[in-house]
């Protein structure tokens, strides 16, 4: 499915994590997020540590006709992410949307987890939050505003099923209590700040590290009983970024088929019976 228009016309927005992860439609929340802006008008730079997947997601964009640049560069470093934004001014001339894609997972809780894996989690999916906006923000003020768009996840909400990962549930949070502070504080420069949390989406990096019995329970978890896309996150992200939402700021939107909507007993009816 390729639809195109300009709800992103004029606009110029980063994306971190936009390589690719899958292929053809189905692809990772960053390469979706990438493809959906250009196909509606965004000039978008694609964030990327991976030179090798950016080009497939460019690549793509640009067979579509639309316009992109790669940046390979590392989130959690200050001067990779200040050159990052320089690159977003120098290539298109101003900064509108950033959105923070990039995340990493793994199991461990509490009582097990290596210190240096749990600082790696923090700073991968949380510390470049900040660090990314602390140079966009000055530009995007330049402009007279933009949109921030955070991914957390419901794992940020609800503690998880399957194994622990207490590192990558308190990076989600911490991208919660963030995006709110941000959106009251950078509000009077016309920047929204929102969230979205996404909940048992069937991505590659999901198809590749679990089975099937997980995958079944997942869809089976949720009210509406079916996979959700990594298109479907990017559908939301696209409305938070344009000006359609110009009133919406401090806002953490759950993309996650009614999962938190539901207690596991509202469920049971749906989980205690193979389908």
């Amino acid at each position: 499915m390729t639809t195109t228009g300009n709800r992103l016309e004029g606009k110029v927005a980063i994306v971190t994590g936009a390589g690719a992860t899958g292929s053809g439609e189905f692809v990772g929340i960053g390469q979706a997020i990438s493809l959906l802006f250009a196909r509606q008008g965004a000039k978008v730079l694609l964030v990327d540590r991976d030179e090798k997947n950016a080009e497939i997601t460019l690549a793509q964009i640009k067979e579509e006709g639309g316009d992109a640049t790669i940046f390979v560069g590392d989130v959690t470093n200050i001067d990779s992410c200040q050159e990052m934004t320089e690159a977003a001014v120098s290539a298109y001339g101003k900064l509108n949307v950033l959105v923070n894609n990039v995340g990493i997972s793994g199991p461990g809780s509490v009582t097990d987890v290596a210190e240096d894996f749990w600082d790696t989690v923090i700073d991968v999916n949380l510390k470049s939050v900040m660090l990314t906006s602390k140079f966009a923000i000055p530009e995007m003020i330049k402009d007279g505003g933009g949109s921030i768009i955070n991914l957390s996840s419901i794992v940020g909400l609800r503690a998880g099923g399957g194994r622990p990962s207490h590192a990558y549930a308190a990076s989600k949070g911490g991208i919660l209590g963030l995006s709110n502070s941000m959106a009251v504080h950078y509000g009077r420069d016309n920047i929204r700040v929102n969230c979205i949390a996404p909940g048992h989406v069937y991505s590659p990096m999901v198809a590749r590290h679990s089975s099937d019995e997980m995958l079944n329970l997942r869809r089976r978890a949720g009210p509406l009983g079916f996979d959700g896309t990594a298109w479907d996150v990017a559908y939301a992200i696209l409305f938070l970024a344009s000006d359609e939402a110009r009133w919406i700021s401090g806002v953490t939107l759950p993309v996650d088929g009614g999962l938190l909507a539901a207690t596991p007993l509202a469920m049971y009816p749906y989980l205690k019976d193979p389908e």
